[in-house]
């Protein structure tokens, strides 16, 4: 099948790969243009265009996408269908309606719960049970189109959103090769409105990690904003990166220590499994606190 790609981030590699190892024939791959990244702040192109350029594949990064060269660009690439997985940008009508087939994308989460940006960290910050990759039909709404196919997966309780990441992004990909294969039989089913959420996109003061809240949702947050943008709390005026978390038998005043780096929460406590203050390697919580010469009863933070 001809098709034209829209993907940026890691997320959307394994499916471009998997496109081309099926045998279709991609005959563009679409990304956001090069950003900034690294201490020297470099510009750097998206892994999906590393990957193209490997593969020698035609890459087109538009700053426009209803205007300028790309609609015309778009139009002599003569798409059945555009696959779009994590692009980073709404397709306007005229790019929908451009390859013949229509646009597909391959979304992570079990639609219609978690549409949006980040659907990947709020299933974990929800405390979903489960969660999925969903192969959508595109149309002009936030990820309403008609839903192709679903995989299932349970979430581990103590997965984080990057070790969910690893695992949906080659589910997305062997599901959207299945979509293909099977786009002629398949009967789309229309989204449910009762069931919609939204995952907004994600800002940095989300981590900051307030004792008084119940340990649950402390540990969710810990597993959901992992790795970015990462939870902290503050002590001795610096911000301590907590970068594993589990939830810990006892009781104490939120913030309070109990014994092996357990600090008490507004319900529950949290065990500090690995930390890390700034300039500094990452070490367990009781090495931290041994070092802060904090102990059973101290306040942290």
């Amino acid at each position: 099948m001809r098709i034209v790609f829209f993907g940026t981030p890691a997320f959307a590699v394994p499916t471009l790969r998997a496109l081309v190892q099926a045998g279709h024939e991609v005959v563009g791959v679409v990304a956001q243009p090069d950003r900034p990244s690294g201490r020297g702040q470099q510009l750097t192109a998206p892994p999906t265009v590393e990957l193209a350029r490997s593969l020698g594949i035609p890459v087109f990064q538009p700053t426009r996408l209803k205007s300028g060269e790309f609609p015309e660009q778009l139009a002599r690439l003569a798409p059945e269908v555009a696959v779009v997985v994590a692009y980073g940008r709404i397709l306007p009508p005229g790019v929908l309606t451009t390859p013949r087939r229509g646009c597909i994308n391959v979304h992570a989460s079990l639609l219609p719960r978690w549409r949006g940006a980040a659907p990947i960290q709020w299933a974990v910050l929800a405390g979903d049970a489960e969660t999925g990759v969903a192969t959508m039909q595109m149309a002009e709404g936030l990820d309403t189109g008609d839903v192709l196919l679903v995989e299932r997966t349970p979430i581990g309780p103590e997965e984080t959103a990057g070790e969910l990441f690893e695992r949906l992004a080659p589910l997305g990909a062997s599901l959207l090769v299945r979509t293909l294969d099977e786009l002629d039989g398949i009967v789309p089913t229309v989204q449910s409105e009762a069931g919609v959420t939204y995952a907004r996109m994600l800002e940095k003061e989300m981590g900051r990690l307030d004792w008084a809240e119940p340990a649950v949702v402390l540990h969710r947050r810990v597993r959901g904003l992992s790795p970015w943008p990462g939870t902290w709390f503050v002590h001795g005026g610096q911000p301590i990166k907590v970068l594993r978390a589990r939830l810990a038998p006892g009781r104490a005043a939120p913030g309070v220590l109990l014994a092996g780096a357990v600090v008490g929460c507004g319900e529950g406590a949290l065990e500090l499994v690995q930390v890390q203050a700034p300039g500094k390697k990452p070490v367990s919580g009781q090495d931290f606190l041994n070092g802060a010469r904090l102990g059973v009863g101290d306040r942290l933070g």
